[in-house]
């Protein structure tokens, strides 16, 4: 009956793949299927031992092998051939694999450990200046192999640009100003923010640690080479590069780029109204009018939805402030 199926399907224009898909079976069952209709369904796996199968010797053999203190720190890629310059072979590298994998060795058997990087602990935002992130990214210069670098703080909670500049180094020291200047002017008090960041040179530098010790500002940083850890300034960059306003051009001088970003720092935060937080610009977030604007639009959605109720066949469009978002959030859910 399902080779008939399969075969309908194919025989209507399906691939056997796409109809085996739609079935939960695998292609070549069904081919094996095809070529002995009458056998038995031996998706199970066969009932006797295959007569190549590894003896118990043989396995105990290549345990023995994989744990010696000569071999203990290589693995069945490595092994085998290391065997085979010693006029041995105790099996393929497929067999050790499996045979290690039933015996729970299939780690390192030495002392040695790779290190181990933990994904970031949630931050959890509820209002402005409580959790930000920041990165640095390059902006092209009119000389081959050198930058500008634009260093950019987001408020996590509000989406909004709260401090930026650009220079022509990357440096700890004036990333520490930038910091220590923003603090300033958003009113930040110790033990008040988290700072997130990722791992290069200027977030981890010691000016800059300390520069945070002094201000009472926990860091927080992102896995090596992970850029989904900090996802903020990650969307940040992406929309100010596919922006149409950005240049074709590289920026001649460090005035042409400052000027440039400092106009598309207002639009991003005075008339850019993000997806993220409702469809409000993060000014009006940052200073807490969302609620207000978000409530306005509602009873215009409510009202059209009463002139003509035909046109909408759900309810309107949620419209209500998102209260607390998380970086980093423990189950993938970061609002």
């Amino acid at each position: 009956m399902i080779l008939g199926l399969i075969a309908t399907a194919v025989r209507d224009g399906a691939t056997q793949a796409r109809a085996c898909a739609s079935l939960g079976l695998d292609p070549r069952t069904v081919q094996r299927w095809q070529k002995c209709p009458d056998s038995d369904d031996l998706r199970r796996g066969p009932k006797t031992r295959p007569a190549n199968a590894l003896t118990a010797d043989e396995e105990a053999k290549i345990i023995a092998l994989s744990t010696a203190p000569e071999f203990v720190g290589l693995s069945p890629h490595q092994l085998v051939p290391k065997l085979a310059d010693m006029a041995l072979y105790v099996g393929s590298e497929s067999s050790i694999y499996r045979v290690l994998r039933r015996r729970k060795l299939l780690r390192h058997r030495d002392r040695s450990r790779p290190r181990t990087h933990r994904r970031p602990r949630e931050l959890v935002a509820t209002g402005p200046n409580q959790v930000w992130a920041w990165d640095i990214t390059y902006l092209p210069s009119g000389v081959r192999g050198r930058y500008w670098y634009l260093y950019a703080i987001l408020d996590v909670w509000s989406r909004k640009l709260v401090g930026w500049a650009v220079h022509d180094v990357q440096s700890d020291a004036l990333a520490a100003h930038l910091i220590d200047a923003t603090c300033a002017r958003e009113g930040v008090g110790r033990d008040q923010l988290a700072l997130h960041a990722d791992n290069g040179g200027a977030m981890k530098g010691s000016t800059m640690l300390a520069k945070l010790e002094q201000l009472g500002v926990i860091p927080s940083f992102s896995r090596p080479r992970v850029s989904d850890d900090n996802p903020y300034p990650e969307a940040l960059f992406r929309t100010l590069k596919y922006r149409s306003a950005y240049p074709d051009r590289p920026f001649a001088l460090l005035d042409d780029a400052t000027q440039w970003v400092a106009a598309f720092v207002r639009w991003y935060n005075d008339d850019h109204q993000h997806s993220g937080i409702r469809f409000v610009t993060p000014s009006q977030r940052h200073a807490g009018l969302d609620s207000a604007i978000l409530a306005r639009r509602a009873e215009v959605y409510r009202a059209a939805k009463r002139r003509t109720p035909s046109r909408w066949s759900g309810d309107i469009r949620n419209c209500d402030a998102i209260t607390t978002v998380r970086l980093n959030p423990e189950h993938g859910i970061s609002n």
